[in-house]
């Protein structure tokens, strides 16, 4: 169980590492073309950054979710990539269909990847409403 907790906190910590950083990266954007959204064609700017930053905030969820399976992979968990990408972003999205599964010695990691997903979501909403909130308070 102590390996479990380990490696479920290690890829915790990394994915929010990884989301941090494609946070950082989306305000650095923002502060640059903050201004130019709000002038001329508003609303086809605001439509292409709000876009822009919800995409980039999914490409964040995937590093996460190929995180989960590549750790998986090395742990011998699944036998191929698609399994483990598929349980991944199955489990990462909470929907877990339970039709693959863990073995018992490591389906303690169900959880910890299904909290990561819930704690990584939250924070892309989160940002993802701060920041249309911002160019809205900001610039508007």
């Amino acid at each position: 169980m102590l390996a479990q907790i380990v490696v479920g906190s290690a890829l915790i910590a990394l994915t929010v590492i990884v989301e941090a950083a494609f946070i950082g990266v989306a305000i650095v954007a923002m502060r640059r073309v903050g201004a130019r959204i709000v002038t001329g064609r508003r609303i086809a700017k605001l439509t292409m950054f709000i876009t822009g930053m919800t995409l980039w905030m999914v490409a964040a969820l995937t590093i996460a979710v190929w995180l989960w399976a590549g750790a998986f992979l090395l742990l011998g968990l699944f036998p191929k990539l698609e399994d483990a990408v598929y349980f991944s972003a199955v489990s990462f999205t909470t929907l877990g269909f339970g039709d693959v599964l863990l073995d018992k010695p490591w389906r303690l990691l169900s959880g910890f990847i299904a909290a990561n997903g819930l704690i990584l979501f939250s924070l892309t909403t989160a940002f993802l409403i701060e920041a249309v909130r911002g160019i809205h308070q900001d610039y508007g």
